[in-house]
């Protein structure tokens, strides 16, 4: 039996235990992506990253608007999986000199939290349907499909030219 299931039972506790899960995901994003942002030589990567920025303030306030329709209180619990990717992100652009190289590490890195955000939002979603809250499920959806454009933005610059330039 896990540390934290002792308080899971139903689909219902274990969608609000991931609902707090994402959310401190969420709010550990928030303080990482302006160094992220920092450390950006591409000036599209750069851009990007601002941008996404936004976005996470805005998929906090809709898991807060979340939480509230689903009757229980915002609140985040430890997430050792976005902690551990978020280190790593860490330690790897924290050691490359040549920029074009941190650049594509810190898409990497990026691509790295997109798809565990992804597989958050979609569990989610999955669970507030099952549990008749297309309510949550809809809010859920709007940040799963900014996710999943970040994910092809990051994507299409790796691709384009940003992996191509680290190559040289």
């Amino acid at each position: 039996m896990g540390f934290f299931s002792k308080d899971i039972k139903t689909l219902d506790d274990l969608f609000v235990h991931t609902l707090r899960d994402i959310y401190y995901a969420e709010k550990q994003i928030e303080k990482t992506l302006p160094t992220m942002a920092e450390k950006a030589t591409n000036p599209e990567l750069k851009a990007g990253f601002e941008k996404h920025l936004m976005e996470t303030k805005g998929h906090i306030e809709r898991l807060e608007e979340v939480f509230e329709m689903h009757g229980v209180k915002a609140k985040a619990v430890n997430c050792p999986a976005i902690d551990g990717i978020l280190k790593e992100a860490d330690e790897i652009t924290g050691d490359i000199a040549d920029k074009r190289v941190l650049d594509a590490a810190l898409i990497a890195s990026a691509q790295a939290v997109e798809h565990y955000e992804m597989t958050r939002y979609g569990t989610l979603v999955a669970w507030a349907n099952e549990l008749g809250r297309s309510d949550c499920a809809a809010v859920l959806t709007k940040n799963l499909k900014e996710e999943q454009a970040t994910d092809k933005k990051l994507t299409k610059l790796a691709e384009g030219d940003v992996n191509l330039q680290a190559a040289e």
